[in-house]
């Protein structure tokens, strides 16, 4: 029986910058997605780089603190639809996908987003 935490398995901290490297430009460059990024400064998009990254770390069971705010507060206001959060879990899918993340791991990874679905979604 496998011990490792889904953090191991997934290839530690190099491997989720890896995820989120790939997955940002794919929602900042999406048609519909991409006005939640529109006139976000450098610095602002860094930021988030890292919030999103220790955000899957802490959650995948690795030894990241995720700082930023909850999901609800974070995300209030934004107008994120029902069709916002498909395309951009069909976006989080085809990253793993693209980096070739093993089915158990994909599937673990796309469930703990999947149970935010309810504070993000107005």
């Amino acid at each position: 029986m496998n011990t490792a935490s889904l953090y191991e398995r997934l290839g530690g901290y190099d491997a989720i910058c890896q995820v989120a490297d790939e997955l940002l430009p794919r929602l900042m460059n999406d048609a519909q997605l991409g006005r939640f990024w529109e006139n976000r400064g450098a610095d602002g998009l860094e930021r988030e780089k890292q919030f999103l990254v220790d955000f899957l770390a802490h959650s995948s069971g690795g030894p990241m603190y995720y700082t930023g705010r909850d999901m609800t507060t974070t995300h209030r206001g934004m107008g994120i639809s029902e069709a916002d959060w498909q395309l951009f879990t069909g976006h989080l899918e085809a990253t793993l996908d693209e980096l070739q993340v093993p089915e158990p791991e994909s599937e673990a990874v796309l469930g703990f987003i999947r149970s935010t679905h309810d504070e993000i979604v107005e």
